[in-house]
């Protein structure tokens, strides 16, 4: 069923909340649910009525929705936020965030700058504070982000195919500072964007195991690194949050350099294309997704590329390239509800050992959708994921695909 109605344009911060899907760095994923956890925590102590319209349901269809919430987002937020990543296990992340309005301007909405402090804990001991700053400067022709953090990360290092690895993990704790300055700018009024990024880490690692680690490098112990990156971006999304169709194409890459004060020169080069084709008047989406990554230098272990994908736990497969292929189909079943399957594969391959990982790495699952925001198109729901080694369950938010 299509609902339709006449939707006045937004007056507050609407599509400040789309364009912060965008963001992509590290420790920013959890944005992601930075509406539905306002909402959760503050629904018992905000009225329902606001001049005879209520807040959390739609006035054409009386189901519930937070389009109206979030039409009126301003000032200081709090944030509760899970974490469900495998690698690390059940958590929570907590923040607060302030908005900064611009000046009104009559001929095009401003976005308003972010500020924001955000802390988690999960159930391993891995935990982690920062602070971040996102700009959306010039009607949107810049975008700047900036993010500072603290971090100690428990994670297991299963190697590049190695078979004594891959069945004893090594256990390590990651304590880790982290700076990151991006800047994007946006070419005339297209949809494509350049621009460029400053990152510095301080890492100490602290091993958990007493087996042989003749191939580790102690300069990995302790190490600082300092480099500059690019990128390059093309989207033409209908809908940033969870897009029904369109094709975004992302690709960047990272060099560390002594030359600017790191311990080693190694990089990164990473290529994405995520796309969604609209079926049968919009009651199937069929997205496909094709991403790889490709190590350069001598890369720390702890930073080589490995796959990412729902149920399989961070740093569990990893190599000198990567690639990964993944499909997702929707399927609208009633009104405002989806059932969703997704599946994919993946390989790692070592240029040093010019051999493949002899371990299979595939995913499959499903999951359901409710149309949360239906002025924004803006799904949400829960997905059940398997791979060769976990289970995970994924509270969605928007598209899974986020980076």
């Amino acid at each position: 069923m299509v609902l339709k109605e006449k939707v006045e344009k937004p007056k507050s911060y609407l599509k400040f909340i789309q364009i912060c899907f965008l963001n992509k760095d590290v420790n920013i994923n959890q944005m992601k649910y930075i509406i539905l956890y306002v909402l959760l925590i503050t629904i018992n102590t905000v009225s329902f009525a606001q001049k005879k319209q209520k807040l959390f349901k739609d006035t054409l269809d009386n189901a519930f929705d937070i389009s109206n919430y979030m039409y009126n987002l301003h000032g200081l937020l709090p944030i509760i936020a899970p974490i469900t990543e495998p690698a690390v296990g059940f958590g929570a992340s907590i923040a607060t965030v302030y908005f900064i309005p611009k000046k009104p301007d009559s001929s095009k909405f401003q976005m308003p700058d972010i500020a924001a402090l955000a802390g988690g804990l999960t159930e391993n001991g891995t935990w982690f504070a920062g602070g971040a700053y996102l700009g959306f400067w010039n009607k949107d022709k810049i975008r700047y982000r900036g993010i500072f953090g603290y971090g100690d990360i428990k994670l297991k290092y299963y190697g590049k195919g190695s078979d004594y690895l891959n069945k004893n993990p090594l256990k390590f704790s990651l304590n880790s500072t982290f700076l990151l300055q991006q800047v994007m700018f946006r070419i005339c009024n297209s949809r494509f964007m350049i621009g460029g990024k400053y990152i510095f880490t301080k890492t100490n690692i602290m091993l958990f195991d007493d087996s042989d680690i003749g191939w580790l490098n102690p300069q990995d112990i302790e190490l600082k690194n300092s480099g500059i990156g690019i990128i390059a971006e093309y989207e033409n999304y209908d809908n940033i949050l969870s897009p029904n169709k369109g094709i975004r194409v992302n690709i960047n890459y990272f060099q560390s350099l002594e030359l600017l004060g790191g311990d080693l020169n190694f990089g990164r080069g990473t290529f994405f294309l995520h796309y969604y084709i609209p079926l049968f008047s919009k009651k199937i989406i069929s997205a496909y997704r094709i991403e790889s990554q490709i190590a350069t230098g001598n890369n720390p272990f702890y930073m080589n590329p490995f796959i990412y994908a729902r149920g399989i736990a961070a740093m569990r497969y990893q190599g000198d390239i990567t690639a990964l292929v993944e499909t997702e189909q929707l399927f609208s079943i009633y009104k405002r509800w989806s059932i969703v399957g997704f599946a994919g594969t993946g390989i790692t391959y070592n240029l040093k050992e010019m051999a493949y990982n002899s371990n299979k790495i595939w995913n499959f699952g499903g999951g359901f959708r409710y149309l949360i925001a239906r002025k924004l198109g803006l799904k949400m729901g829960v997905d059940l994921a398997k791979s060769p080694d976990n289970w995970g369950i994924y509270i969605i938010f928007g598209t899974a695909w986020i980076k």
